[in-house]
Protein backbone atom coordinates (compact mmCIF):
# COMPACT_ATOMS: atom_id res chain seq x y z
CA UNK A 1 0.00 0.00 0.00
CA UNK A 2 1.34 3.44 -0.94
CA UNK A 3 2.51 5.76 1.84
CA UNK A 4 0.73 9.03 1.06
CA UNK A 5 3.12 11.02 3.28
CA UNK A 6 5.76 10.91 0.55
CA UNK A 7 3.80 13.55 -1.39
CA UNK A 8 5.41 16.79 -0.20
CA UNK A 9 4.71 20.43 -1.09
CA UNK A 10 7.07 20.46 -4.08
CA UNK A 11 7.93 16.86 -4.88
CA UNK A 12 7.77 13.21 -3.83
CA UNK A 13 10.25 12.14 -1.16
CA UNK A 14 10.73 9.46 1.48
CA UNK A 15 13.00 6.82 3.00
CA UNK A 16 13.92 3.94 0.71
CA UNK A 17 12.53 1.28 0.69
CA UNK A 18 10.16 1.62 3.64
CA UNK A 19 8.38 4.77 2.40
CA UNK A 20 9.27 4.97 -1.27
CA UNK A 21 10.23 1.95 -3.39
CA UNK A 22 10.10 0.47 -6.88
CA UNK A 23 6.38 -0.30 -6.70
CA UNK A 24 5.58 3.23 -5.52
CA UNK A 25 7.64 4.93 -8.22
CA UNK A 26 6.13 2.70 -10.92
CA UNK A 27 2.64 3.67 -9.71
CA UNK A 28 3.39 7.40 -9.53
CA UNK A 29 4.98 7.42 -12.98
CA UNK A 30 1.85 5.84 -14.44
CA UNK A 31 -0.32 8.33 -12.56
CA UNK A 32 1.73 11.25 -13.88
CA UNK A 33 1.20 9.95 -17.42
CA UNK A 34 -2.54 9.53 -16.83
CA UNK A 35 -2.78 13.09 -15.46
CA UNK A 36 -0.59 15.00 -17.96
CA UNK A 37 -1.06 12.77 -21.02
CA UNK A 38 2.41 13.59 -22.38
CA UNK A 39 3.78 12.06 -25.56
CA UNK A 40 7.49 12.29 -24.81
CA UNK A 41 9.26 13.03 -21.51
CA UNK A 42 12.74 13.32 -20.06
CA UNK A 43 13.84 10.88 -17.35
CA UNK A 44 16.96 11.45 -15.25
CA UNK A 45 18.40 10.38 -11.89
CA UNK A 46 20.90 11.34 -9.22
CA UNK A 47 23.76 9.27 -7.77
CA UNK A 48 21.92 7.62 -4.86
CA UNK A 49 22.38 3.86 -4.59
CA UNK A 50 18.65 3.30 -5.01
CA UNK A 51 18.19 5.70 -7.93
CA UNK A 52 18.94 3.32 -10.80
CA UNK A 53 16.36 0.75 -9.64
CA UNK A 54 13.73 3.45 -9.14
CA UNK A 55 14.63 4.97 -12.50
CA UNK A 56 13.91 1.66 -14.23
CA UNK A 57 10.49 1.45 -12.61
CA UNK A 58 9.61 5.02 -13.59
CA UNK A 59 10.70 4.19 -17.11
CA UNK A 60 8.52 1.06 -17.13
CA UNK A 61 5.50 2.93 -15.74
CA UNK A 62 5.74 5.69 -18.34
CA UNK A 63 6.18 3.23 -21.18
CA UNK A 64 3.18 1.18 -20.08
CA UNK A 65 1.10 4.33 -20.47
CA UNK A 66 2.31 4.83 -24.04
CA UNK A 67 4.76 7.61 -23.20
CA UNK A 68 8.10 7.77 -25.05
CA UNK A 69 10.97 8.09 -22.58
CA UNK A 70 14.22 9.98 -23.20
CA UNK A 71 16.96 8.79 -20.84
CA UNK A 72 19.49 11.51 -19.97
CA UNK A 73 21.28 9.40 -17.36
CA UNK A 74 22.85 10.66 -14.13
CA UNK A 75 22.39 14.43 -14.05
CA UNK A 76 22.03 17.35 -11.70
CA UNK A 77 18.54 18.71 -11.16
CA UNK A 78 19.39 21.83 -13.15
CA UNK A 79 20.56 19.68 -16.08
CA UNK A 80 17.26 17.81 -15.92
CA UNK A 81 15.27 21.06 -15.94
CA UNK A 82 17.40 22.40 -18.77
CA UNK A 83 16.76 19.30 -20.87
CA UNK A 84 12.97 19.40 -20.54
CA UNK A 85 12.72 23.10 -21.42
CA UNK A 86 15.59 23.46 -23.91
CA UNK A 87 14.55 20.59 -26.16
CA UNK A 88 10.82 21.23 -25.82
CA UNK A 89 9.65 17.96 -24.25
CA UNK A 90 6.21 17.52 -22.70
CA UNK A 91 7.56 17.06 -19.18
CA UNK A 92 9.88 14.95 -17.11
CA UNK A 93 10.75 13.09 -13.93
CA UNK A 94 14.06 13.04 -12.12
CA UNK A 95 14.75 10.40 -9.47
CA UNK A 96 16.34 12.38 -6.66
CA UNK A 97 15.99 13.37 -3.02
CA UNK A 98 18.05 16.51 -3.51
CA UNK A 99 20.09 17.28 -0.35
CA UNK A 100 18.44 14.71 1.94
CA UNK A 101 20.50 11.94 3.60
CA UNK A 102 21.49 8.82 1.64
CA UNK A 103 18.58 6.68 2.87
CA UNK A 104 16.08 8.99 1.13
CA UNK A 105 14.96 9.08 -2.47
CA UNK A 106 12.21 10.78 -4.42
CA UNK A 107 10.88 12.27 -7.64
CA UNK A 108 11.05 15.81 -9.00
CA UNK A 109 8.24 16.15 -11.51
CA UNK A 110 7.68 18.84 -14.15
CA UNK A 111 5.46 19.50 -17.12
CA UNK A 112 6.28 21.38 -20.34
CA UNK A 113 8.82 24.24 -20.06
CA UNK A 114 9.98 22.63 -16.79
CA UNK A 115 6.99 24.09 -14.94
CA UNK A 116 7.00 22.45 -11.47
CA UNK A 117 4.33 19.93 -10.57
CA UNK A 118 3.66 20.78 -6.92
CA UNK A 119 0.93 19.77 -4.50
CA UNK A 120 -0.99 22.88 -5.55
CA UNK A 121 -0.37 22.35 -9.26
CA UNK A 122 -0.93 18.72 -10.20
CA UNK A 123 0.75 16.62 -7.53
CA UNK A 124 -2.46 16.26 -5.51
CA UNK A 125 -4.19 14.97 -8.63
CA UNK A 126 -1.37 12.52 -9.30
CA UNK A 127 -1.62 11.33 -5.70
CA UNK A 128 -5.38 10.77 -6.11
CA UNK A 129 -4.87 8.76 -9.31
CA UNK A 130 -2.14 6.65 -7.69
CA UNK A 131 -4.33 6.01 -4.65
CA UNK A 132 -7.22 4.86 -6.83
CA UNK A 133 -4.93 2.80 -9.08
CA UNK A 134 -7.17 2.81 -12.17
CA UNK A 135 -5.50 3.52 -15.52
CA UNK A 136 -6.48 3.84 -19.15
CA UNK A 137 -4.02 1.51 -20.86
CA UNK A 138 -2.82 2.50 -24.37
CA UNK A 139 -2.66 0.23 -27.43
CA UNK A 140 1.13 0.42 -27.60
CA UNK A 141 3.91 0.92 -25.10
CA UNK A 142 6.16 3.96 -25.33
CA UNK A 143 9.61 3.84 -26.89
CA UNK A 144 13.00 4.44 -25.28
CA UNK A 145 15.95 6.52 -26.42
CA UNK A 146 19.02 8.14 -24.84
CA UNK A 147 20.08 11.76 -25.17
CA UNK A 148 23.45 13.29 -24.34
CA UNK A 149 22.86 16.84 -23.12
CA UNK A 150 26.19 17.79 -21.53
CA UNK A 151 27.66 19.89 -24.37
CA UNK A 152 24.49 21.92 -24.91
CA UNK A 153 24.07 22.43 -21.19
CA UNK A 154 27.63 23.67 -20.68
CA UNK A 155 27.28 26.03 -23.64
CA UNK A 156 24.13 27.42 -22.03
CA UNK A 157 25.55 28.09 -18.56
CA UNK A 158 28.73 29.63 -19.98
CA UNK A 159 26.58 32.06 -21.98
CA UNK A 160 25.86 33.91 -18.73
CA UNK A 161 29.41 35.28 -18.52
CA UNK A 162 32.03 36.78 -20.81
CA UNK A 163 34.77 34.15 -20.72
CA UNK A 164 37.38 36.70 -21.84
CA UNK A 165 36.83 38.69 -18.64
CA UNK A 166 37.48 35.78 -16.26
CA UNK A 167 40.97 35.96 -14.77
CA UNK A 168 42.93 32.99 -13.43
CA UNK A 169 42.17 32.42 -9.76
CA UNK A 170 42.19 29.53 -7.32
CA UNK A 171 38.72 28.33 -6.34
CA UNK A 172 37.60 25.55 -4.01
CA UNK A 173 34.53 23.68 -5.23
CA UNK A 174 32.74 21.22 -2.92
CA UNK A 175 30.18 19.19 -4.89
CA UNK A 176 29.04 17.10 -1.89
CA UNK A 177 29.67 13.71 -3.57
CA UNK A 178 26.71 14.50 -5.82
CA UNK A 179 26.12 15.20 -9.49
CA UNK A 180 27.93 18.53 -9.87
CA UNK A 181 31.57 17.47 -10.13
CA UNK A 182 31.73 16.55 -13.81
CA UNK A 183 30.18 19.81 -14.95
CA UNK A 184 32.31 21.94 -12.63
CA UNK A 185 35.49 20.27 -13.91
CA UNK A 186 34.64 21.04 -17.53
CA UNK A 187 33.47 24.60 -16.92
CA UNK A 188 36.46 25.50 -14.74
CA UNK A 189 38.88 24.10 -17.31
CA UNK A 190 37.23 26.14 -20.08
CA UNK A 191 37.60 29.29 -17.97
CA UNK A 192 41.26 28.61 -17.12
CA UNK A 193 40.68 28.61 -13.36
CA UNK A 194 42.77 26.77 -10.78
CA UNK A 195 40.32 24.23 -9.36
CA UNK A 196 40.71 22.74 -5.89
CA UNK A 197 38.34 19.77 -5.73
CA UNK A 198 36.44 18.66 -2.66
CA UNK A 199 34.05 15.68 -2.52
CA UNK A 200 34.00 15.37 -6.33
CA UNK A 201 33.57 11.59 -6.37
CA UNK A 202 29.99 10.62 -7.17
CA UNK A 203 29.01 8.51 -4.17
CA UNK A 204 25.34 7.92 -3.46
CA UNK A 205 26.16 6.72 0.05
CA UNK A 206 27.15 10.32 0.89
CA UNK A 207 29.95 9.35 3.28
CA UNK A 208 30.24 12.91 4.64
CA UNK A 209 26.56 12.98 5.62
CA UNK A 210 23.55 14.68 4.08
CA UNK A 211 24.75 16.60 0.98
CA UNK A 212 23.47 19.92 2.29
CA UNK A 213 25.95 22.83 2.53
CA UNK A 214 23.60 24.78 4.79
CA UNK A 215 24.40 22.41 7.67
CA UNK A 216 27.19 23.97 9.78
CA UNK A 217 28.95 20.61 10.11
CA UNK A 218 29.22 20.45 6.32
CA UNK A 219 30.74 23.91 6.04
CA UNK A 220 33.79 23.32 8.21
CA UNK A 221 35.83 21.28 5.72
CA UNK A 222 35.24 23.80 2.93
CA UNK A 223 36.22 26.65 5.23
CA UNK A 224 39.38 24.80 6.16
CA UNK A 225 40.34 23.99 2.55
CA UNK A 226 39.78 27.58 1.38
CA UNK A 227 42.18 28.76 4.08
CA UNK A 228 44.82 26.08 3.66
CA UNK A 229 44.86 26.33 -0.14
CA UNK A 230 44.78 30.16 -0.07
CA UNK A 231 41.90 30.13 -2.54
CA UNK A 232 40.14 33.32 -3.63
CA UNK A 233 36.70 31.78 -3.29
CA UNK A 234 34.89 28.71 -2.00
CA UNK A 235 31.74 27.33 -3.64
CA UNK A 236 29.58 24.48 -2.33
CA UNK A 237 26.80 22.77 -4.28
CA UNK A 238 24.20 20.47 -2.75
CA UNK A 239 23.73 16.82 -3.71
CA UNK A 240 21.67 17.44 -6.83
CA UNK A 241 23.60 20.56 -7.85
CA UNK A 242 20.79 23.11 -7.96
CA UNK A 243 21.72 25.13 -4.85
CA UNK A 244 24.85 27.23 -4.42
CA UNK A 245 26.66 28.64 -1.38
CA UNK A 246 29.76 30.81 -1.07
CA UNK A 247 32.77 31.20 1.23
CA UNK A 248 35.01 34.26 1.10
CA UNK A 249 38.80 34.07 0.80
CA UNK A 250 39.07 33.83 4.60
CA UNK A 251 36.84 30.76 4.60
CA UNK A 252 33.90 32.64 6.11
CA UNK A 253 30.48 31.37 5.04
CA UNK A 254 28.45 34.00 3.19
CA UNK A 255 24.85 34.00 4.35
CA UNK A 256 22.39 33.77 1.47
CA UNK A 257 20.86 37.21 2.11
CA UNK A 258 24.26 38.79 1.41
CA UNK A 259 24.98 36.42 -1.48
CA UNK A 260 21.62 37.30 -3.01
CA UNK A 261 22.34 41.02 -2.68
CA UNK A 262 25.65 40.57 -4.49
CA UNK A 263 24.29 38.37 -7.28
CA UNK A 264 21.33 40.72 -7.81
CA UNK A 265 23.72 43.67 -8.21
CA UNK A 266 25.65 41.71 -10.84
CA UNK A 267 22.43 40.83 -12.67
CA UNK A 268 21.19 44.43 -12.64
CA UNK A 269 24.45 45.76 -14.06
CA UNK A 270 23.97 43.36 -16.97
CA UNK A 271 20.18 43.90 -17.18
CA UNK A 272 19.27 47.44 -16.05
CA UNK A 273 15.78 47.89 -14.63
CA UNK A 274 15.10 44.16 -14.28
CA UNK A 275 12.47 42.78 -11.91
CA UNK A 276 14.00 40.64 -9.17
CA UNK A 277 12.03 38.20 -6.98
CA UNK A 278 13.22 37.24 -3.50
CA UNK A 279 11.70 35.58 -0.46
CA UNK A 280 10.52 37.27 2.70
CA UNK A 281 12.92 35.62 5.19
CA UNK A 282 15.62 38.31 5.37
CA UNK A 283 15.26 41.33 3.11
CA UNK A 284 17.02 44.56 4.10
CA UNK A 285 20.35 43.98 2.32
CA UNK A 286 18.51 42.56 -0.69
CA UNK A 287 16.00 45.41 -1.01
CA UNK A 288 18.76 48.00 -0.78
CA UNK A 289 20.89 46.23 -3.39
CA UNK A 290 18.04 46.01 -5.89
CA UNK A 291 16.87 49.60 -5.37
CA UNK A 292 20.40 51.03 -5.40
CA UNK A 293 21.09 49.31 -8.71
CA UNK A 294 17.87 50.41 -10.36
CA UNK A 295 15.95 47.14 -10.20
CA UNK A 296 12.37 46.38 -9.25
CA UNK A 297 12.16 44.39 -5.96
CA UNK A 298 9.37 41.80 -5.72
CA UNK A 299 9.04 40.17 -2.31
CA UNK A 300 7.45 36.71 -2.25
CA UNK A 301 6.50 33.73 -0.12
CA UNK A 302 9.32 31.25 0.57
CA UNK A 303 9.43 28.18 -1.69
CA UNK A 304 11.08 27.68 -5.05
CA UNK A 305 7.78 26.73 -6.71
CA UNK A 306 6.24 30.02 -5.53
CA UNK A 307 9.21 32.07 -6.70
CA UNK A 308 9.18 30.46 -10.14
CA UNK A 309 5.46 31.08 -10.45
CA UNK A 310 5.89 34.75 -9.47
CA UNK A 311 8.72 35.14 -11.99
CA UNK A 312 6.55 33.87 -14.82
CA UNK A 313 3.57 36.02 -13.81
CA UNK A 314 5.67 39.20 -13.50
CA UNK A 315 8.09 38.35 -16.31
CA UNK A 316 10.87 38.90 -13.78
CA UNK A 317 14.42 38.36 -14.96
CA UNK A 318 15.99 36.78 -11.88
CA UNK A 319 15.17 35.41 -8.43
CA UNK A 320 16.99 34.18 -5.37
CA UNK A 321 15.87 32.22 -2.35
CA UNK A 322 17.32 32.12 1.16
CA UNK A 323 17.87 28.37 0.74
CA UNK A 324 20.48 28.93 -1.99
CA UNK A 325 18.28 28.54 -5.07
CA UNK A 326 18.84 31.02 -7.92
CA UNK A 327 16.56 31.32 -10.94
CA UNK A 328 16.91 33.07 -14.29
CA UNK A 329 14.48 33.88 -17.05
CA UNK A 330 17.30 33.11 -19.48
CA UNK A 331 17.54 29.65 -17.92
CA UNK A 332 13.87 28.89 -18.60
CA UNK A 333 12.81 30.36 -15.24
CA UNK A 334 14.64 27.43 -13.61
CA UNK A 335 17.14 27.13 -10.77
CA UNK A 336 20.87 26.68 -11.23
CA UNK A 337 23.78 26.20 -8.86
CA UNK A 338 26.58 26.79 -11.36
CA UNK A 339 25.26 30.02 -12.95
CA UNK A 340 25.49 32.21 -9.79
CA UNK A 341 28.97 30.82 -9.15
CA UNK A 342 30.07 31.83 -12.66
CA UNK A 343 28.53 35.29 -12.25
CA UNK A 344 30.43 35.85 -9.00
CA UNK A 345 33.70 34.58 -10.47
CA UNK A 346 33.35 37.01 -13.39
CA UNK A 347 32.49 39.85 -10.99
CA UNK A 348 35.55 39.24 -8.81
CA UNK A 349 37.69 39.11 -11.96
CA UNK A 350 36.36 42.40 -13.34
CA UNK A 351 36.38 44.37 -10.07
CA UNK A 352 39.58 42.95 -8.61
CA UNK A 353 37.85 42.86 -5.23
CA UNK A 354 38.04 40.09 -2.68
CA UNK A 355 34.68 38.68 -1.63
CA UNK A 356 35.23 39.76 1.98
CA UNK A 357 35.60 43.36 0.81
CA UNK A 358 32.10 43.15 -0.66
CA UNK A 359 30.44 41.13 2.11
CA UNK A 360 31.92 42.62 5.29
CA UNK A 361 30.25 46.05 4.87
CA UNK A 362 26.93 44.23 4.45
CA UNK A 363 27.54 42.13 7.56
CA UNK A 364 28.19 45.33 9.53
CA UNK A 365 25.26 47.30 8.08
CA UNK A 366 22.69 44.49 8.09
CA UNK A 367 23.27 42.18 11.11
CA UNK A 368 21.13 39.03 11.10
CA UNK A 369 20.30 36.21 13.48
CA UNK A 370 20.57 33.40 10.96
CA UNK A 371 17.61 31.04 10.71
CA UNK A 372 16.58 29.62 14.08
CA UNK A 373 14.31 26.59 14.21
CA UNK A 374 11.82 25.81 16.96
CA UNK A 375 9.77 22.64 17.29
CA UNK A 376 6.19 23.67 17.96
CA UNK A 377 2.87 21.85 17.98
CA UNK A 378 0.69 24.88 17.22
CA UNK A 379 2.31 27.50 14.94
CA UNK A 380 -0.87 29.61 14.77
CA UNK A 381 -0.75 30.12 18.54
CA UNK A 382 2.83 31.38 18.20
CA UNK A 383 1.90 33.74 15.38
CA UNK A 384 -0.99 35.17 17.39
CA UNK A 385 1.24 35.77 20.42
CA UNK A 386 3.81 37.57 18.28
CA UNK A 387 1.20 39.81 16.67
CA UNK A 388 -0.22 40.67 20.09
CA UNK A 389 3.24 41.57 21.41
CA UNK A 390 4.26 43.73 18.45
CA UNK A 391 1.04 45.52 17.47
CA UNK A 392 2.89 48.78 16.79
CA UNK A 393 4.95 47.23 14.00
CA UNK A 394 4.09 46.90 10.32
CA UNK A 395 2.56 43.40 10.17
CA UNK A 396 1.98 41.27 7.08
CA UNK A 397 1.06 37.64 6.46
CA UNK A 398 2.72 36.94 3.12
CA UNK A 399 4.52 33.99 4.71
CA UNK A 400 3.81 33.23 8.35
CA UNK A 401 4.10 36.53 10.22
CA UNK A 402 6.42 39.41 9.41
CA UNK A 403 6.71 42.42 11.73
CA UNK A 404 8.83 45.38 10.66
CA UNK A 405 10.02 48.35 12.69
CA UNK A 406 12.42 51.13 11.63
CA UNK A 407 15.31 49.51 13.51
CA UNK A 408 14.52 45.78 13.36
CA UNK A 409 12.45 43.16 11.56
CA UNK A 410 11.29 39.60 12.22
CA UNK A 411 9.86 36.86 10.04
CA UNK A 412 8.55 33.64 11.55
CA UNK A 413 7.03 31.05 9.27
CA UNK A 414 5.95 27.41 9.42
CA UNK A 415 7.97 24.65 7.79
CA UNK A 416 6.35 23.01 4.77
CA UNK A 417 7.68 19.59 5.76
CA UNK A 418 8.29 19.48 9.53
CA UNK A 419 6.45 20.39 12.79
CA UNK A 420 8.51 23.50 13.40
CA UNK A 421 8.71 27.24 12.76
CA UNK A 422 11.66 29.17 11.35
CA UNK A 423 12.63 32.53 12.82
CA UNK A 424 14.78 35.18 11.13
CA UNK A 425 15.64 38.54 12.68
CA UNK A 426 17.54 41.49 11.22
CA UNK A 427 18.30 44.81 12.93
CA UNK A 428 20.41 47.94 12.79
CA UNK A 429 22.88 46.54 15.35
CA UNK A 430 24.11 43.11 16.40
CA UNK A 431 23.19 43.93 20.00
CA UNK A 432 19.58 44.55 18.97
CA UNK A 433 19.53 41.29 16.99
CA UNK A 434 20.67 39.38 20.09
CA UNK A 435 18.12 41.17 22.28
CA UNK A 436 15.25 40.32 19.93
CA UNK A 437 16.37 36.70 19.50
CA UNK A 438 16.14 36.28 23.27
CA UNK A 439 12.80 38.06 23.38
CA UNK A 440 11.25 36.03 20.53
CA UNK A 441 12.66 32.76 21.83
CA UNK A 442 10.86 33.30 25.14
CA UNK A 443 7.57 33.95 23.31
CA UNK A 444 7.90 30.91 21.05
CA UNK A 445 9.01 28.54 23.83
CA UNK A 446 6.46 29.74 26.38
Amino acid sequence: MMNEKIFKAYDVRGIYPSEINEETVHLIAKSYAQWLKPKKVILGRDVRTSSEALFEQAKRGLSEMGVDVVDIGVVSSEMFLFAVAHYGFDGGISITASHDPAEYNGMKIVREDSIPVSIEAGLAEIKAIATKGEFTEPKNNGKFEKLEILDDYIEKVLSFVDESKVKPMKIVFNTSNGTGGKVVSIVVEKLGLDLVKQNFEEDGRFPKGAPNPLLPENQEETQSLVRSSQAILGVALDGDGDRCFFFDENGEFVDSCYANAIIFEIILKKNPGAKIVFDTSVVWAIRDSIEKNGGVPLENKVGYVFLKDRMRKEDAFFAGEHSGHYFSKDFYFCDSGIIPALLLIEHLSVTGLRLSEIVNPMREKYPISGEIRFKVANPEKIFSAIETKYTEGDINHMDGVTVEFPDWRLNVRPSNTEPLVRLNIEAKTKELVDEKVKELSEIIEA
